[in-house]
């Protein structure tokens, strides 16, 4: 388990290092808890980890409990939530095709500092990367 959290704290860490990055919760689907998070101290806005996962749980599952938003009835083609905010964007990115078991990142995004291309790119790989055990 040791090694497991490192490298979930370096891939945080990593998430961190996007430009524009605020704060990367890695959330339980399973529970709606938080794993793990990281987040800039100066950042002005703070929300408590497990609020954070709580609520982005919520937006998961609605998503994937819509048939509306989904090519397949299981909804299992859903890898990644995108939610643009005035003020930055909260990207949610799923380990797996289901809830139960899998974990998601939901990183957040300073809209003016940030780039969403590119903090896209860079979470997928390193969400791949927390993925491989």
């Amino acid at each position: 388990m040791g090694e497991w959290a490192l490298r979930i704290d370096d891939c945080l860490a990593r998430m961190m290092a996007i430009p524009g990055a605020q704060r990367v919760t890695l959330v339980d689907c399973a529970s709606g808890l938080a794993v793990a998070s990281a987040g800039r101290d100066d950042h002005v806005e703070r929300v408590d980890q497990h609020v954070d996962a709580a609520g982005a749980t919520e937006v998961v599952r609605s998503v994937l409990g819509s048939a509306a938003l989904s090519a397949t009835p299981d909804g299992d083609d859903v890898e990644e939530i995108i939610v643009c905010g005035a003020d930055g964007y909260h990207l949610l990115a799923l380990t797996g095709p289901d809830l139960d078991g899998h974990l998601f990142v939901h990183l957040v995004v300073d809209r003016e500092k940030g780039n969403l291309a590119l903090a896209r790119l860079r979470m997928q790989g390193l969400v791949q990367e927390m993925a491989i055990r």
